[in-house]
C-alpha cells in the first residue's frame, strides 16, 4: 500500500476541523442556516491555509443526501466521492492548466446540464488568476447570471491579478496565516495519533519552518519523521531543519543587552561551529528583537508574536532590562548588516563587528529631553546677561546672541570666587581641575576606581575567598563564557576537597551550570587550578539571604561603582566652582560623570 502524506491524510473534513480560520468557518456556516447561499465565492490567502479544503467541505455541506446541513454527514455516496476527490458534480479545476477561452467555453456548455444527482453542480477553480483575459472575459456573463443549480468557488494567493469585474461578481473571504502555537496544537494531535514521540520544542521548530502555512509544517514534519523515525530528538530536528537553537539565540540577545563582548563573540563562533548561516542567524536575531520591542509597547502581544510560552516569558524577562530607543537602534544596524551579508566576501567578521559595536552603544537619551534643555539654555542667555561660562561650554548657542555675551565681563569680575575660596581650605583650590572634570559632559572612558565597602560576616567554612576570585579568572581565561556565568555565581561553601557554588534560584545562570556539559568542564578547570580532586555542588540559593551566602563578583563590582559615583558626586557638587557656576547661572546640576583626566 502506497504512503498517504500527513497533509492528505489529516486534510480537514468538516468546518470545525478547519484550523485557524473560524471566520471563514463561522460566515459560510451562517450562510446555510440561513439558505443565503451566494453562486460565487472567492478564497484567497496564503498557500496551505485551507483555502481548497474549505471549498471541498462547502461543497459537500451543499451536497450532502442527508439535506442542506452545515455538517454533512461524511458516509453517504455525495460525501464520499468528494472526499476522494471524484464527485460526479463537483469540478475541480486547475486554473493553471486550463488558462484558455476555449477551457472557459467548454465549462460553460458543461454547466447548462442539471447535475447527475446532487444538488448543484459545482466547479471549483484553483489558481484562478492563471486564467487569460479572454477566458476571464468569456466567464462573465455565465458567472453574473448562472443557472440556479451552479455554484462557483475560486481559489487563489493573488488576488490582485484577477480583474474586478470578476471581483465584483464574487463573494470574497481573505484566509488568514495560522498562528504558531494553533500549528503547534494541530501537529500534536497528528504525532499522538502516529504514536510518535516528539518534544513541544521540536514541534515549536517544525511549525515556525511552516511560517503560517499548515500544509508546509506537514510537509516539514513528514521530512523529520522520514529522518528519525518515531523517536524524534531535539538535535536531530535542528541539525536537518538547520535552524539555529532558539538557547543559543536568546543567549546572544542577553549578551547584547548586557553589553558582553566576550559572550556575543562567543556565540558567533558557535553559530560558526555548528555550520549556521551568519545571514540566517542575523534575521533570527532581527525577529528576536522586533519582539522585544513588541513587547515593551503592547501590553498582551501573545497575539503579535510567535513563540511559544517558555520563550515568551524569557523575552519579557530580557525586555524589562532595556529602553525602547536602544531596542530601536540595535534593530537598525541588524537590518543594516543583514542586508550586507549576502554579498559580504567575510560574513563572520561583519557580523562580529556589528555585535561589537552594539555592545559599546552608550544609552540612547529621548530627543524632546535634550531639545528642552536646548531651549532652557537659549532663554537664560536671552534673559539674564552673565552667561559667559554657559556660552564657553556651548559655542553654537553663544554665537546666536552676540549682544549678551558683551554684557558678561562685568558681572562676571565681580561674582568671581574669590568669596567663595576663602571659605574652603587650601588643598580643596590644589585639587580645582579635578571636579570640573567630573562635571564635564564628555562620556566616561575609564572604569572608576574601587572603593572599601563593608562586606558581611560569613561562616569559618566560608571565610576564606581569596582563591575564588583567581579560581573565576582563571576560567574566564580558558573557557569566556563559563567565566561570565561564574561572575555571577556565590561561593556557599570553600572546604577543600568540597566547593559547593550557589546561583540565585530560577535564574538563567543556574540553568546555565545546570547543564552536564558545562558542568564538567568547570569542575575540570577547577581541579587543574587547586591540583586535586574536587567535590563540586551547584546549589540554588535565594538572592535575599543576607550574610549567610556571601556576594557575586558581579555584584560586588556594581556595589564598588555604585560608592564611586557617590563620592564623585559629592565632591562634585562641594567645589568652589560648581558653586560658583550655580550662584551665577541660577541653574542646577543635572547629570554628573566620571571622566578620564588624560581625555582632556
Amino acid at each position: 500500500m502506497s504512503y498517504l502524506v500527513l497533509a492528505r491524510k489529516y486534510r480537514p473534513q468538516s468546518f470545525e476541523e478547519l484550523v485557524g480560520q473560524e471566520h471563514v468557518s463561522q460566515t459560510l456556516v451562517n450562510a446555510i442556516n440561513s439558505g443565503r447561499v451566494h453562486h460565487a465565492f472567492l478564497f484567497t490567502g496564503a498557500r496551505g491555509v485551507g483555502k481548497t479544503s474549505a471549498a471541498r467541505i462547502f461543497a459537500k455541506a451543499l451536497n450532502c443526501e442527508q439535506g442542506l446541513s452545515p455538517q454533512p454527514c461524511q458516509q453517504c455516496p455525495s460525501c464520499l466521492e468528494i472526499t476522494a476527490g471524484q464527485g460526479l458534480d463537483v469540478f475541480e479545476i486547475d486554473g493553471a492548466s486550463n488558462t484558455g477561452v476555449d477551457d472557459i467555453r467548454e465549462l460553460r456548455e458543461n454547466i447548462r446540464y442539471l447535475p447527475s444527482h446532487s444538488r448543484f453542480k459545482i466547479f471549483i477553480i484553483d489558481e484562478v488568476h492563471m486564467l487569460s483575459i479572454n477566458a476571464f472575459n468569456a466567464l462573465l456573463k455565465t458567472l453574473e447570471e448562472p443557472p440556479d443549480h451552479a455554484k462557483f468557488i475560486f481559489a487563489t494567493t493573488e488576488p490582485h491579478k484577477i480583474p474586478i469585474t470578476i471581483l465584483s461578481r464574487c463573494q470574497r473571504f481573505d484566509f488568514r496565516k495560522i498562528s504558531l502555537l494553533a500549528i503547534v496544537e494541530h501537529l500534536r494531535k497528528m504525532v499522538d495519533a502516529e504514536q510518535v514521540e516528539i518534544s513541544d520544542r521540536s514541534l515549536a521548530l517544525v511549525a515556525r519552518r511552516g511560517e503560517g502555512s499548515m500544509r508546509d509544517a506537514l510537509s516539514t514534519l513528514d521530512q523529520v519523521l522520514a529522518f528519525c523515525g518515531n523517536q524524534v530528538a531535539d538535535e536531530e530536528v535542528q541539525g536537518l531543519l538547520g535552524m539555529v537553537d532558539r538557547r543559543l539565540l536568546l543567549d546572544m540577545v542577553e549578551g547584547i543587552i548586557e553589553c558582553d563582548s566576550r559572550r556575543v563573540l562567543d556565540g558567533v563562533r558557535r553559530v560558526d561551529d555548528l555550520g549556521h548561516s551568519f545571514r540566517q542567524f542575523c534575521q533570527e536575531l532581527v525577529e528576536s528583537f522586533r519582539t522585544l520591542v513588541l513587547i515593551k509597547v503592547v501590553e498582551e502581544p501573545g497575539d503579535l508574536l510567535e513563540e511559544t510560552v517558555d520563550e515568551l516569558a524569557r523575552l519579557q524577562q530580557l525586555a524589562d532590562r532595556c529602553g525602547v530607543e536602544d531596542l530601536q537602534r540595535v534593530l537598525t544596524l541588524l537590518v543594516k548588516t543583514e542586508a550586507e551579508l549576502s554579498g559580504s566576501s567575510f560574513p563572520r567578521l561583519a557580523l562580529e563587528m556589528t555585535l561589537v559595536r552594539l555592545t559599546h552603544l552608550p544609552p540612547g537619551k529621548e530627543i524632546g529631553a535634550l531639545l528642552r534643555k536646548v531651549e532652557d539654555l537659549e532663554r537664560r542667555l536671552t534673559g539674564n546677561g552673565p552667561a559667559v561660562a554657559v556660552a564657553a561650554v556651548t559655542p553654537p548657542i553663544a554665537e546666536r546672541s552676540p549682544p549678551v555675551r558683551r554684557e558678561e565681563p562685568p558681572p562676571v569680575r565681580r561674582e568671581e570666587p574669590p568669596p567663595v575660596r576663602r571659605e574652603e581650605p587650601p588643598p580643596v583650590r590644589r585639587e580645582e581641575p579635578r571636579p570640573a572634570k567630573v562635571v564635564s559632559v564628555a562620556p566616561s572612558t575609564v572604569v572608576a576606581e574601587p572603593v572599601a565597602s563593608a562586606e558581611p560576616a560569613l561562616p569559618a567554612a566560608v571565610a576564606d575567598q581569596t582563591c575564588w576570585p583567581k579560581l573565576v579568572q582563571h576560567v574566564r581565561k580558558e573557557r569566556p563564557r563559563i567565566g561570565s556565568i561564574l561572575e555571577h555565581g556565590r561561593l556557599v561553601r570553600f572546604s577543600l576537597p568540597e566547593l559547593e557554588v550557589g546561583f540565585v534560584a530560577g535564574s538563567f545562570y543556574l540553568e546555565q551550570m545546570k547543564d552536564a556539559e558545562t558542568a564538567e568542564v568547570f569542575q575540570e578547570l577547577a581541579e587543574g587550578f587547586f591540583q586535586q580532586s574536587l567535590k563540586l555542588r551547584i546549589v540554588a540559593v535565594d538572592g535575599g539571604q543576607g550574610a549567610r551566602v556571601p556576594p557575586s563578583l558581579a555584584e560586588e563590582r556594581r556595589s564598588r561603582e555604585t560608592g564611586r559615583k557617590e563620592q564623585l558626586e559629592q565632591e562634585a557638587r562641594k567645589h568652589p566652582v560648581v558653586k560658583a557656576a550655580q550662584e551665577i547661572l541660577g541653574g542646577e546640576i543635572v547629570e554628573i560623570k566620571p571622566i578620564d583626566k588624560e581625555s582632556l
